[in-house]
């Protein structure tokens, strides 16, 4: 769904977008040539031959508009001690299993946060400080990774590297700052590839104090649209070995019997090489892996924002309008999205505000990457806005469904001509 938002549809100048740009956005690490480190240390980053020589070619500024060291990330990201903060936004997030139709008569289970396909989409505000209370209502292990949020290492979501796995039945606290503004998205980052793709996935967006897009643009409605892919088979099958697994680990924790062989996870190179020499085989082993083997998923449902067509919603626009669009790949494949009867600006990508817009009809997104576009209501009509890679608009490999919506001007309802059907086998 949009989130409305007040503002005109103006005529802009496009040359003007530059000066708008967000180089001094909050969220940066790097500043005055010293590095900040979480524990309030300093390491001392000075480059400034590295920066001179990136700067120029045979002595001539590679790019004469942009200030010296204009690349360079303004602030410093400062991590205080929880304590020191005054207040929070709490949010309460739970990861449970359950059933979620993608296509009228089809449903299959899901890790799913707050027990919806994709995640809630979460608004903030740049600089406010969040408390995040996850909580685990499985039988595995998960975390959530932050996408291209500058926060404290700790609270980065990543198993084994910034924090355990949180097991069944326990909450973990994720407190960070909301820096920089853009459109982001949180994922689940153990077992990657089984949870992001069974649906652990959700749009995360921080809005900034001053918008230059919405300047510039004026834009009146603000849509999300996350791109998904689902392997359902695949997903069943390893959700099922994924639970049995667990089981098995679970007995041994209680009755004592977990070590690093048991678990995969080991506490340097040391030890594992040590752990093979013993005559342990890693799980990566073909000997081991046979059951699992495969040469990749075999994705067969794709959906925006948990529905594929023709479930999808459609985006709404009125003439004369301007409306923001936010496109998240939450999944594990390509897209290229094309928009049928407009042309339409590229101003963001990865959350972060272009230099100057690009003007396209079509934009690659790839697994990971976020996209921010504006569409001007110039060309009144019913159109076709889907995956350009056809495999992608299918439904179990029947076309048309997947990733295909359209963009519908209101003035519609009222036009006497042809009205859209649904089609499900072409």
């Amino acid at each position: 769904m949009p989130n409305e938002k007040e503002g005109s549809t103006t005529k802009v100048d496009r040359k003007g977008f530059l000066q708008t740009s967000v180089l001094g956005v909050a969220g940066a690490v790097v500043a005055g040539g010293r590095l900040t480190l979480p524990g309030g240390s300093a390491a001392n980053t000075t480059r400034d031959a590295e920066v001179k020589a990136a700067s120029t070619k045979g002595g001539i500024r590679a790019w004469p508009d942009r200030p010296e060291g204009w690349w360079r990330n303004q602030k410093p990201v400062i991590h205080p001690a929880a304590a020191a903060v005054q207040s929070f936004r709490e949010i309460e997030i739970d990861v449970q299993i359950i059933q979620h139709e993608v296509v009228p008569g089809y449903t299959f289970h899901v890790l799913a946060f707050n027990g919806q396909v994709p995640g809630p989409e979460l608004r903030l505000q740049e600089g406010e400080w969040v408390k995040v209370y996850f909580t685990n209502r499985t039988e595995l292990m998960h975390t959530i990774h932050w996408h291209g949020v500058d926060l404290q290492y700790e609270q980065d979501g990543v198993p084994y590297t910034t924090q355990n796995p949180l097991m069944p039945n326990m909450t973990f606290e994720y407190t960070f700052q909301a820096i920089p503004a853009g459109t982001r998205f949180y994922h689940c980052h153990f077992g990657t590839p089984l949870h992001m793709q069974h649906a652990m996935h959700g749009a995360l967006v921080i809005e900034p104090e001053q918008d230059p897009i919405k300047e510039e643009f004026g834009y009146s409605r603000d849509y999300t649209l996350v791109l998904e892919s689902f392997a359902t088979n695949d997903a069943r099958d390893d959700l099922n070995f994924m639970l049995e697994r667990m089981k098995q680990r679970m007995w041994l924790m209680a009755e004592g019997g977990v070590d690093e062989e048991t678990l995969a996870v080991f506490e340097s190179e040391e030890t594992l090489r040590e752990a093979i020499e013993n005559g342990w085989d890693p799980p990566y082993l073909p000997n081991r892996n046979q059951k699992r083997e495969r040469a990749g998923l075999d994705y067969n449902f794709f959906a925006i924002n948990g529905k594929a067509y023709p479930l999808t919603e459609p985006i709404m626009i009125r003439r004369g309008e301007t409306i923001r669009v936010r496109l998240v790949n939450g999944g594990g494949l390509m897209h290229h999205m094309h928009l049928h009867g407009h042309q339409f600006w590229q101003v963001a990508e990865d959350g972060n505000v272009l230099s100057s817009p690009l003007q396209i009809n079509t934009i690659a997104i790839g697994p990971g990457k976020t996209a921010d576009i504006i569409i001007e209501g110039y060309n009144p009509g019913y159109w076709t806005f889907h995956d350009h890679d056809t495999s992608r608009v299918t439904n179990n490999g029947m076309y048309p469904g997947g990733i295909l919506t359209m963009l519908v001007y209101e003035e519609m309802d009222d036009y006497d001509g042809y009205h859209p059907k649904i089609a499900l086998d072409e």
